[in-house]
């Protein structure tokens, strides 16, 4: 549901509070960019906060999932923002908006997603007088990755910003892997820390036998950015045909134009013209892409925690990913896939080839995967691991 205009920067007033008169239930207000992204990975969170009590508020872009979080009991704040900008003027005048939206909701919880909203609402958060701050910073993104003047120069102040001017007794961090949490200046040990896993739901992707082969059909689940090697996918199908691997590569997913590394919708179309690689575009049947498929590709620079992977795992399919942070945590090399040098198509070419050409290694590293997704990444783990965070944080109030 697009919102624009006045209502769009509007932040509603919230009645005033007699006092001496105690709110019957605290309020936890999550800051997010993108609806979309709230909707498709946080609502395990959200169970966990109205199971210890907590209304949620959530603050975020409204675009087309505003129905399915009001669904999970939630009010929304739209709060327009463009992740693209990141000028001074900018980044102040989101601060300056996103402290009078906490003061005119005084949450007792403000739990900021992305590492955007980690360091804009968290500072603005502290600036409001929040009581209480939740950090999940969910990967390191382009900020870490790039290696332009801006980024250099953001990859020394967002540690002092998260790991040191917001850090108070009332912090916490979620992290969905360790290198995060040092690259940050946290220790991932540290008792103000706590380790999440994606929060899939195993009825939703339950294990399938796999289609039948040739052809072998590789499956890319992602945003389509520059970052999560798409590129190299395309290369590492090319050298595993050039091979005689019977491979297919299926690109699923939309270019983010709000992401500086996005790729344009006329590269996608002009490699999916090319034998053996098609674009999809987005999907909403995730369960179907794994039951369609025989393996998952994932050539990412980096992640927080590889949901995509997670998926696949849940849906019993072998993985190629590369050795990186937010992957390794997924996937053990020769257990439930294989680990490839990051920006390097040769080895993840061979990777597929091998898995091509063995249809009893493909079941067994997808049996593999789906018991490591059933141990760490279901929607039970997250919501027990979140819900003691939040049942601590309510009964420390």
């Amino acid at each position: 549901m697009p919102v624009s205009g006045e209502r769009a920067n509007a932040v509603e007033p919230r009645p005033a509070v007699k006092s001496g008169v105690a709110r019957e239930r605290p309020k936890l207000l999550y800051l997010v960019t993108e609806d979309w992204f709230f909707a498709t990975h946080f609502f395990p969170m959200v169970r966990a906060a109205r199971g210890a009590g907590f209304d949620v508020v959530v603050a975020t872009r409204v675009r087309d999932h505003a129905a399915q979080i009001e669904r999970e009991g939630c009010r929304i704040i739209p709060f327009e923002n463009e992740r693209k900008r990141i000028g001074p003027l900018e980044v102040l005048r989101t601060v300056a908006r996103l402290i009078g939206l906490v003061r005119a909701e005084r949450p007792d919880v403000v739990h900021c997603i992305a590492l955007r909203m980690v360091v804009l609402g968290g500072l603005a958060a502290r600036l409001a007088g929040a009581k209480t701050l939740v950090l999940a910073p969910t990967g390191l993104g382009h900020l870490w990755l790039a290696d332009g003047a801006v980024e250099r120069a953001g990859r020394r102040i967002v540690p002092f910003v998260v790991g040191r001017l917001l850090r108070r007794k009332s912090t916490h961090y979620l992290f969905e892997n360790p290198d995060d949490a040092k690259e940050l200046g946290i220790d991932p040990a540290g008792p103000d820390v706590t380790r999440i896993g994606a929060g899939v739901d195993p009825a939703a992707i339950p294990p399938t036998p796999e289609p039948p082969a040739p052809p072998v059909k590789v499956a890319v689940v992602a945003r389509m950015l520059a970052q999560k090697g798409i590129v190299e996918a395309i290369a590492a199908t090319r050298r595993a045909r050039a091979l005689g691997a019977p491979v297919e590569l299926h690109l699923f997913g939309a270019p983010d134009p709000g992401n500086p590394s996005s790729l344009t919708q006329e590269q996608l179309s002009q490699w999916s013209r090319e034998e053996g690689i098609t674009w999809h575009g987005p999907t909403g049947d995730i369960a179907g892409v794994w039951r369609e498929h025989h393996i998952a590709l994932l050539l990412t620079y980096g992640e927080g925690g590889a949901r995509a992977l997670v998926e696949a795992a849940a849906g019993c399919r072998p993985i190629v990913t590369t050795n990186v942070s937010g992957c390794r945590e997924i996937v053990r090399d020769g257990i439930e896939g294989f680990l490839v040098p990051v920006r390097e198509s040769d080895e993840a070419a061979r990777a597929l080839a091998r898995l091509a050409q063995d249809p009893q290694l493909r079941a067994q590293m997808g049996r593999a995967a789906r018991l490591r997704f059933l141990e760490r990444f279901t929607e039970e783990v997250l919501e027990r691991t979140v819900g003691g965070l939040y049942n601590a944080i309510r009964d420390e109030r």
